[in-house]
């Protein structure tokens, strides 16, 4: 199971989600470009010395990501289909969040062999994208005994 952001715009949350794969024995992927440069001290400050400790993936762009997509994309939206709760997921899929300001293009929307929402309370937005991965994360490795 591995944890992708698609052109991630903050680098704390990139930080705090390379803490989750690392303390969930989780890869995370990160589809560029990225709305700061890598590395940065803000970055660092969320979780970014645990970067050795997960198993990271840089991919130039989306075309480049899909060409190693082994296991089927689950894309966590606002949008989606299925509640979280009622998502089956499997030990290989790969959990898809988008960017922070603007989630994910149509085609990647499309391309998703599944779409997940968290159910939240009416007149919410969404959460944060690092909340969703966790919750997402915990719920898919629940269901596929793949907790660490």
């Amino acid at each position: 199971m591995r944890i992708a952001l698609f052109q991630p715009d903050i680098a704390g949350n990139v930080g705090t989600i390379l803490r989750l794969g690392a303390c969930l024995g989780v890869g995370v992927d990160l589809i560029e470009p990225m709305g700061f440069p890598f590395g940065t001290r803000a970055m660092a400050r969320s979780g970014m010395d645990y970067a050795d400790a997960v198993d990271m993936r840089r991919h130039p762009d989306w075309d480049t990501f899909l060409a190693q997509v082994t296991g089927r994309i689950v894309l966590a939206t606002t949008k989606g289909a299925v509640r979280l709760d009622e998502a089956r997921f499997e030990p290989g899929d790969i959990l898809l969040f988008g960017s922070e300001g603007a989630g994910v293009p149509d085609d990647v929307h499309a391309r998703a062999d599944m779409r997940v929402r968290l159910p939240m309370v009416a007149g919410m937005r969404s959460l944060n994208v690092a909340v969703s991965a966790g919750i997402v994360a915990a719920e898919a490795l629940r269901q596929t005994d793949g907790w660490p």
